[in-house]
C-alpha cells in the first residue's frame, strides 16, 4: 500500500523571469521564459553585466565592472572584481544565497574567468555559473 507524505513546506516559490534572447516558442510562438532555477542564473549574470544607471528607473542596481576591467590584468584587479561580484549579489538578489566568488586572471587573453557558485532559495544544491569577463571598447 503507497504511503503518502506531506511535502516538507506548502510555500514553495516558482520563479520566472524573461529569457533575454527574446527566442520565440515553437508552438505558441511567443517569448520563452526562464523558470526557477534558470531565472535566477540569468538574474545574477544580468546583474553582474549590468553598470550602475543603465536600469532606467533603478539607477542604483548594477556593478562596476566594466570600469574596472581597463585596468590591468592582475591579482589585485581579480580582488577588486571578486568583491564587487560579492556585493551585487548579496544586495540585489536575494533569491541567491552566495557560496563562493572566484575570478582568475588570463594576462594573455586580457580578462578574466569568474566562476559564481550560489544557493536558490527553495534548491538543494549549489549552482555554479562559469564565463569570461573581457573589456569591450
Amino acid at each position: 500500500m503507497p504511503v503518502f507524505t506531506k511535502p516538507l513546506s506548502t510555500n514553495v516559490r516558482s520563479w520566472t523571469d524573461l529569457d533575454l534572447d527574446f527566442l520565440a516558442h515553437p508552438v505558441t510562438k511567443d517569448i520563452v521564459v526562464k523558470k526557477d532555477v534558470e531565472a535566477v542564473k540569468r538574474s545574477v549574470r544580468n546583474l553582474i553585466m549590468t553598470n550602475k544607471f543603465e536600469r532606467l528607473f533603478q539607477p542604483k542596481i548594477g556593478s562596476g565592472i566594466r570600469g574596472i576591467l581597463f585596468d590591468l590584468v592582475g591579482p589585485t584587479t581579480a580582488v577588486v572584481l571578486q568583491d564587487e561580484i560579492r556585493t551585487v549579489i548579496n544586495n540585489y538578489e536575494p533569491r541567491a544565497e552566495l557560496v563562493d566568488v572566484r575570478v582568475i586572471g588570463d594576462i594573455d587573453k586580457n580578462g578574466y574567468y569568474v566562476t559564481v557558485k550560489f544557493t536558490p532559495l527553495n534548491f538543494p544544491e549549489p549552482v555554479t555559473i562559469e564565463f569570461f569577463l573581457e573589456r569591450v571598447r
